[in-house]
């Protein structure tokens, strides 16, 4: 049985302790084989645009980018349409490979079979 986690991140450099654990939590289980989904909600919404996560640091932390691209070659990244559109950035203004979409596509994923969701 394959099981598919979910994980929303809601903070950013605001909280960058429970911010950089939900990425690192969604790198490994990517490096694990399990499918992912991270949703960028909130404050962590920003880094979707590029650049953005070069400029989290934490100390004794991996780099935001290479978490972020790791979920990006092996999961799905997904920012809230609500928090891209607080932010004044669209589908145009994000990384490649990283999708803007709403609440009943969380709970599409969130709600489906073998699904465990994750929230940070």
């Amino acid at each position: 049985m394959t099981r598919s986690l979910v994980i929303k991140v809601t903070a950013g450099a605001d909280a960058p302790e429970r911010c950089s654990q939900a990425f690192t939590v969604a790198s490994v289980a990517v490096a694990s084989g399990v499918d992912v989904s991270l949703w960028l909600t909130g404050e962590s919404a920003w880094f979707a645009l590029p650049g953005r996560a070069a400029e989290f640091s934490l100390p004794e932390s991996a780099p935001l980018t290479d978490l972020m691209d790791a979920v990006l070659t092996g999961g799905r990244v997904t920012v809230c349409t609500q928090c891209a559109a607080r932010r004044s950035f669209g589908p145009e203004d994000v990384i490649p490979g990283i999708r803007i979409a709403g609440a009943a596509v969380f709970l599409s994923e969130a709600l489906a079979e073998d699904v465990q969701a994750l929230v940070y």
